[in-house]
């Protein structure tokens, strides 16, 4: 302030604002938007080891329980992204290695379900639904036991394996994502490990793209969208590391240029795009802190080498805004795909938090 005038910037600056929250009696480990909806679910486990399914609907500031079962093994991680919009089917990932998906209108049963890894399933994504991603619903789960598998619900057995060579010394897959699904043809995962491995695998020719270590566990990772050509990987892990990949220039040996930043002082256990801007994201911290970032491209995004060959030039991350809103770890946030600036986030704090991001139209 200047002689009691108003600095106009700070209040037109995005605002990351507490709208619901929710005490729970379980751990929650995801919560997740029911597509076209102004519900949402969340998952987690009690401590007697049994699995919680909530579904909570938004209404006049209030989170309000619609729905409650528990079931028998412990619930890590849920998507949407292979169901129709239609469905609206939950796949799950639980502690016993088990793979789900749920219609959430009728859940005393699944409508699917396959043991699908011999450990828990730590992550989960799909892809092909939703209206977004070309090509068939496909889900990919990410487990302690290494093995990294993609999975078409009409079947029982897995369309792709991505298994260590060596079981013995295999390394927990923390975080798992698809991208580059523009056509029926193309589609990739990229499978983040708690070593700091981050690996591309390539569903077309089944083949690893690339590889390369972040020198810290990989918590989270995610495409800026799905259904394009691959432009950008949001990478975060432990010791408060974010990595921003450029991923449409692969260099021979360099690999894709990337920004990276400190923050939160803390594992840094989830990261996600804006569905309605890609170039802005949020991470959450081990700190109890969310933190929203712009990207900004450089004036070129490739240039040569001395041998001619092609290489990416990364661009820079600023920090637009953040909060603390928990005193625990923040483990799980999910944007709405219609609601720009709404989100969901679930904390270690055992609560399940609503939250509004203003002014994001202005970035």
């Amino acid at each position: 302030k200047l002689g009691g005038a108003v600095n106009h910037n700070n209040m037109d600056k995005p605002q990351i604002v507490e709208h619901a929250s929710k005490g729970l009696n379980y751990t929650i480990f995801g919560v997740r938007w029911i597509p076209r909806s102004a519900r949402l679910v969340a998952l987690g486990t009690h401590a007697r080891g049994t699995g919680a399914l909530e579904i909570y609907s938004l209404n006049k500031g209030e989170l309000v329980q619609q729905a409650s079962v528990e079931k028998l093994g412990g619930f890590k991680c849920g998507t949407f992204g292979a169901s129709s919009l239609e469905n609206r089917h939950l796949a799950t990932g639980d502690f016993s290695g088990r793979l789900s998906v749920w219609d959430l209108d009728r859940l005393d049963a699944p409508v699917f379900s396959v043991p699908a890894h011999s450990q828990i399933i730590n992550a989960i994504d799909g892809c092909g639904g939703l209206e977004i991603g070309a090509g068939a619903p496909e889900i990919v789960t990410g487990s302690r036991d290494g093995s990294v598998k993609v999975w078409d619900t009409r079947v029982d057995q897995p369309v792709a394996d991505i298994s260590p060579a060596d079981p013995e010394g295999a390394r927990d897959c923390w975080t798992v994502a698809f991208g580059n699904a523009f056509s029926a043809e193309e589609r990739c995962v990229v499978a983040g490990y708690d070593n700091g491995d981050l690996k591309l695998f390539d569903l077309r020719t089944m083949s690893a793209r690339w590889e390369t270590n972040i020198g810290t566990g990989v918590c989270s990772a995610q495409f800026d969208r799905k259904d394009i050509a691959m432009n950008k990987l949001l990478v975060t892990g432990l010791e408060a590391r974010i990595r921003v990949y450029d991923v449409r220039t692969q260099h021979p040996t360099k690999g894709f240029a990337f920004a990276t930043e400190k923050h939160h002082n803390s594992t840094i256990w989830a990261g996600a795009h804006l569905p309605q801007n890609r170039d802005v994201f949020m991470t959450c911290g081990g700190n109890g802190g969310m933190a929203l970032w712009k990207y900004d491209y450089p004036a070129q995004r490739a240039t040569k080498d001395a041998d001619g060959q092609p290489e990416g030039v990364a661009g820079s991350l600023s920090l637009v805004n953040n909060v603390n809103v928990a005193t625990q770890p923040i483990n799980s946030l999910d944007w709405h795909l219609d609601k720009m600036g709404l989100c969901a986030v679930a904390g270690f704090d055992q609560s399940l938090r609503v939250c509004v991001v203003t002014n994001l139209n202005l970035l």
